[in-house]
This record gives structure tokens, sequence and C-alpha cells, in this order.
């Protein structure tokens, strides 16, 4: 059985008795804030939803959301994408714009964050490469039709009530890891330091071959990286393709290498006290 973890949404699309029809989703309002140039995105809190710099607009202004593209290390030329949780799209645009020859998608529930992204955050009309669904990410992993289809997936679902991912068990990932082909890469926004970290990570390790997390990020974010291969790293190959990350997009590509490196090592640690 698929379990969905409560949240607001997943609450108000329950239905109301036998028979009944679906209720009307309920979302938490769509709010906007400005500081110094950027346009963030919340739920009717303070809590941040995604950001945008009004001057360059498809650049990836938050740190975790420019680590939730550290799968550029591993592929090149990704040829469909999809982002669950749209946020202000800034991962969906950036997608978009770098990858000519890609199909990108984006799901979300929510048709307000949908809108506000089309007329706030210059989300792109769609077209014959860009796609934004308004469904439950639930129903699309779980669509056989997108098995095997996936060279990226982007996840990054949360509620105005922020209390960890909204969707979280082990039978979320494992769709989410059947929607992707067999050398196909998943980044996952976590919250470092809230209990639902250790749950996400199980799951993770549950439903994918390998799982690498990035160091904390000055969010607090954790962006965790599921592959469906497990992978011999190879670091002088990844520095030089950080590089050219660098060099074509200006993300921080070497520090992505570098935070990888350090979170294995730290891995390895406990290992070594063990057999020592």
């Amino acid at each position: 059985m698929l379990i969905k973890r409560n949240s607001m949404e997943a609450q108000s699309n329950t239905k109301a008795g036998p028979g009944k029809k679906p209720r009307k989703p309920k979302f938490a309002p769509v709010t906007l804030s400005e500081q110094d140039g950027v346009v963030f995105l919340h739920f009717g809190n303070e809590w941040i939803q995604g950001a945008m710099r009004k001057r360059k607009p498809d650049w990836i202004e938050l740190e975790y959301a420019q680590q939730m593209m550290t799968w550029m290390l591993f592929l090149e030329n990704p040829q469909y994408i999809v982002q669950l949780g749209l946020g202000t799209g800034a991962l969906t645009k950036f997608c978009y714009r770098q990858f000519a020859e890609a199909q990108v998608t984006a799901v979300d529930l929510n048709p307000q964050v949908i809108s506000v992204c089309r007329t706030m955050f210059r989300l792109p009309p769609d077209d014959d490469r860009l796609s934004v669904v308004e469904m439950d990410a639930m129903d699309f992993v779980t669509d056989a039709n997108n098995h095997g289809k996936l060279d990226v997936l982007q996840v990054d679902l949360y509620d105005a009530l922020v209390q960890g991912p909204v969707l979280d068990t082990p039978e979320f990932y494992e769709a989410c890891s059947a929607c992707l082909q067999p050398e196909g890469i998943l980044t996952v926004n976590l919250f470092g330091d809230h209990p639902s970290y250790a749950k996400n990570i199980k799951a993770l390790k549950h439903a994918f071959t390998d799982v690498i997390c990035m160091p904390p990020c000055h969010e607090g974010n954790v962006v965790a990286i599921g592959f469906n291969r497990r992978r011999e790293l190879d670091f002088e190959a990844l520095y030089e393709r950080a590089g050219q990350i660098n060099t074509a997009t200006k993300l921080p590509a070497k520090g992505w290498v570098n935070g990888i490196k350090s979170r294995l090592a730290e891995q390895e640690k406990p290992r070594r006290s063990k057999t020592s």
C-alpha cells in the first residue's frame, strides 16, 4: 500500500465519504516578499519556498537550490528532467534554458503556485519541451507511463507547515527510483537538523542503490543524491567536470565536489575506528 504523509494539501484531498467526490484542495495563501532586489515566495508564513533575483531571473538564487543541480557532475546531456514541487520555478527555468535538447516537466498540486510562477517569476509558457502539470507528485511517480523514462528527478516538496517533505515514505522513493532510467539520478531537498531527516535518508537508502548527502548549506538544507546504480567516484574527473560546469553556468560546482568528498570522508571515520 502506498502511504502519503498527512499534510494540509493531502488532508484536503481525501474523500468526504463513500461515493463522494474528492474535496477541492485547500492551500495556504501564496504570498511574496522582497529584499535587496530578490523576490521570495511564501505560503502565508515566514518560511521561504523559493527566490528570484529580479535582475537575473534565470539564475538559481538559493544555495540549496544550486546544490539540487549536483547531478550535472554525473550527467552531461539529460533528455528528460522532472521537477516535483515547482516553487518559484528556478530549477525548471534553469534546466529549460541550459539543456536545449531536454524535455523539462514540472509537477505541482497548487494552481496558485503555477499561476504566480507565470506572472511573477517569469516562468515561460509551455511549449514542445516545457510542460507544467497540475497534479499530485505521488500520482506522477506511481503512474507506470512515467517509469523508466527520466534521466533526472528533482524533488522539493514542502507545504505551509514545513514539517519535512510532504512525501517521504519508502514507497514514494521506490516510485521515484522506478521513474528513472538505470543511469538516472534523483536529488531531494531535506532539512538537516530536523526529525524528518533520518526518516528520509532511511527511505532513500531503501529505494536507491547508492545515496550521497551534501554538507548542510547556509539555509540548513541538505541535498541528498540518489543513484539507481552504484558509482565509483573519480574525483579528478569530477573536478574537471566541475570546472566545465562553472565555466558554462557560473554555478559553484567545484564546491559540490569538495562537499561530496568531505561527507564521504566523514562516513569513513566511524568505519575506520571500528576496525582499528
